[in-house]
């Protein structure tokens, strides 16, 4: 369970990140180019569900590759490859009846079954910008200057925890214990990569779990033509007590590519 939590929230507060993080930033002189990278971002996340794309999900030694397609509103992970190896014939006739099961499952639904399987996928989405105030009210951001990062020259910004801040629910509770650092494009405006990491101890209340140092994650994104950019890279490695007493180590390394507009 807590590493089901670590991985949705922290996917949720990278997303955040890339739309509203440098909102606070504070320096007056970069507050256009500020409001420009939300802007790009903010293109980028309305578009994302109409796109499909491939990803590859390692897990130490192996990994597997899906084609992720969006079926009558919400994905769907076809396997194609594992290993970096192509399916088997036989393997992959059985993909293809799978899909072609979840086609004719979505197709054969009644309205209100649609609904609540596209209304699941777009609460997770509405979730991210519902943490756009928490994380205005938990960070203070801070532009630290210009680099090179992935190729593209980017303005650096540090965020930290901002004193006094208080979490109101479970999905904000391992704010505070944290920092994060952001690179944004500064031709494009957008957000080339970003990482965060845990640097004391924080109780998550309602697992009975305690967040601990060393715990990072990174995200990073690439631009996928008409001046949208996706996400290209996620990585997290997790530690934690649960029940504060035994270790949960978790780690996921996932690529991101082959972008294709579908509508």
């Amino acid at each position: 369970m807590i590493a089901n939590w670590l991985r949705r929230i922290t996917a949720r507060l990278l997303w955040v990140w890339l739309l509203t993080a440098a909102q606070v930033c504070g320096a007056l002189d970069v507050r256009d180019i500020i409001q420009k990278s939300v802007e790009a971002n903010q293109r980028d996340f309305e578009a994302a569900p109409h796109y499909t794309y491939k990803e590859t999900d390692r897990s130490g030694f192996s990994s597997k590759t899906y084609q992720v397609l969006m079926i009558d509103g919400s994905p769907y992970n076809q396997l194609i490859a594992i290993n970096g190896k192509a399916l088997s014939p036989e393997r992959n006739q059985e993909e293809v009846r799978k899909l072609n099961q979840v086609k004719a499952q979505r197709r054969s639904e009644s309205p209100s079954q649609r609904r609540k399987r596209i209304e699941s996928y777009e609460q997770d989405r509405r979730r991210d910008n519902e943490m756009t105030q928490q994380l205005t009210l938990a960070f203070n951001f801070k532009l630290i200057g210009e680099r090179k990062s992935g190729g593209f020259d980017v303005y650096s910004l540090r965020a930290v925890p901002k004193p006094g801040y208080q979490p109101p629910n479970v999905d904000t509770q391992v704010l505070p214990g944290m920092t994060g650092e952001l690179w944004i494009d500064v031709k494009s405006f957008q957000w080339v990569k970003v990482t965060a990491r845990v640097i004391r101890e924080v109780s998550i209340e309602g697992f009975l779990a305690q967040v601990e140092p060393g715990t990072r994650f990174e995200l990073e994104k690439r631009p996928v033509g008409n001046g949208l950019w996706m996400a290209s890279h996620f990585s997290m490695y997790s530690q934690a007590k649960v029940l504060f007493l035994f270790n949960h180590n978790s780690q996921e390394n996932q690529t991101f590519w082959d972008y294709q507009r579908i509508y």
